[in-house]
């Protein structure tokens, strides 16, 4: 019986042993060189470009964002400001020669005042949520060795689509020629004399206000904004090229994702920029409702539509680790379930068919142990998730979107019934 017991160990060690090959780990540890490691410290989807160059040199940013109070300040006032001066000295503050003045035009303040502040917010909160991912990769031991140098490649490429004058050039061309000239005065302009829109003869022209909007203001307002789907745009493809390499993922890590559940965190990044598309379609949409006589539920497919597309554009990327979570998981399931078979047949024939020593007691026995251990490590494999995405995420970010349009509801029910229904959601 003890030879048996002897044989019976040495196997399970033997299967210990053997199950790192099995579920595709690798013993070696992967040790980047510093260039690389440089490369990971500083991953930043903010920090470069022209604009961040000159902003840099007009000492209105910096490494660490600093800055920012001063540049929103600066930024905001360059928008704003000046409209409010031309309108008052053209008397389209709030007189009655036009339909829609100044000091009544939602959408615009918002847009300046809340959204372009919002959409600089952002920069820093990416900046220092998503600073730390691409080294946790490597961190983590995620990249294999001999991939490296493919990871660093992801990182370059990205850092040069990031600093690159010629894509901000083309934003910039994308936001007067498409953004102002067709965009803005076709489709969304309002059908009526405003403090931008003056009548004429000919018909209606842009007042001096009107000069500085679709000139200035607008276009700052646009180029924050297109600049932003540029920089998801950057992120999508360095987790799409990250996802090419093969990478060291844990079936039995607690995170349920084979040690990628740093992802997980990354959609929370964005909850600020989501919350700035919320107050532009707000704006949008207060604009028709005080002007055109348009009533909130009307707008209820538009709001679906702009959370269903934010929640893509946010949780999209992460779906590329997929494949290889999927892959992972009929791995583990597999090997730890070949291990777990050998091992319980063993159980069984020392515990269950009478064959364990008799001095030999059942309670307090480290094979109970490590049986529960097993039987959790499986556990943990099965519950393995296919995506670094959960519910949870999905309705935090839904609801970022959603808050800035909360105040639109006073237009079809009076305070106290909106407190009473937002209470009664929360008690």
């Amino acid at each position: 019986m003890p030879a048996q017991r002897d044989r019976t160990r040495a196997q399970w060690g033997m299967r210990v042993s053997i199950a790192p090959s099995d579920l595709n780990l690798s013993a070696q540890a992967s040790t980047p060189g510093d260039d690389v490691l440089r490369d990971a410290q500083n991953f930043s989807l903010v920090l470069g470009g022209p604009l961040f160059q000159l902003l840099r040199r007009a000492r209105l940013s910096d490494t660490e964002d600093a800055l920012l109070l001063r540049r929103v300040i600066v930024i905001s006032s360059v928008a704003w400001l000046p409209l409010f001066v031309l309108a008052a000295l053209e008397h389209h503050l709030r007189g009655r020669s036009v339909a829609v003045p100044f000091l009544l035009d939602l959408e615009t303040h918002i847009r300046l005042l809340v959204v372009v502040p919002l959409l600089l917010l952002a920069e820093l909160v990416v900046h220092q949520r998503l600073r730390p991912i691409a080294r946790a990769f490597l961190d983590r031991k995620l990249i294999p060795p001999g991939e490296v140098s493919r990871f660093d490649q992801a990182l370059k490429s990205a850092y040069d689509l990031r600093n690159s004058v010629l894509a901000e050039v083309l934003l910039v061309a994308a936001v007067y020629l498409v953004g102002i000239l067709i965009v803005w005065r076709r489709y969304t302009v309002l059908d009526a004399s405003s403090w931008y829109l003056t009548s004429s003869p000919q018909g209606l022209k842009l007042s001096l206000a009107g000069l500085w909007y679709a000139g200035v203001s607008l276009p700052i307002f646009q180029f924050l904004l297109l600049r932003w789907y540029f920089r998801l745009f950057i992120w999508m493809r360095f987790l799409w090229q990250v996802s090419r390499i093969e990478l060291i993922l844990v079936p039995t890590h607690p995170d349920h994702l084979g040690g990628l559940g740093m992802l997980s965190n990354t959609v929370y990044a964005f909850t600020v920029l989501l919350m700035a598309h919320g107050a532009m379609l707000a704006a949008q949409i207060a604009g028709r409702i005080l002007f055109l006589g348009a009533k909130l539920p009307e707008f209820t497919m538009e709001i679906a539509s702009m959370v269903i597309f934010l929640l893509c554009v946010v949780f999209g990327p992460l779906l590329v680790f997929g494949p290889q979570l999927s892959r992972s998981k009929r791995r583990g399931l597999l090997a730890y379930g070949t291990l777990a078979e050998a091992y319980v047949r063993d159980f069984d024939v020392k515990w269950l068919q009478a064959k364990a020593a008799a001095n030999e007691a059942l309670l307090g026995s480290s094979d109970i142990q490590s049986l529960a251990d097993l039987a959790n490590s499986f556990a943990v494999v099965r519950g393995m998730r296919l995506a670094p995405v959960s519910k949870e995420a999905m309705v935090q970010l839904a609801a970022a979107v959603l808050v800035p349009l909360t105040p639109l509801l006073l237009t079809i029910m009076d305070l106290e019934q909106l407190l009473r229904k937002l209470l009664g959601l929360v008690f």
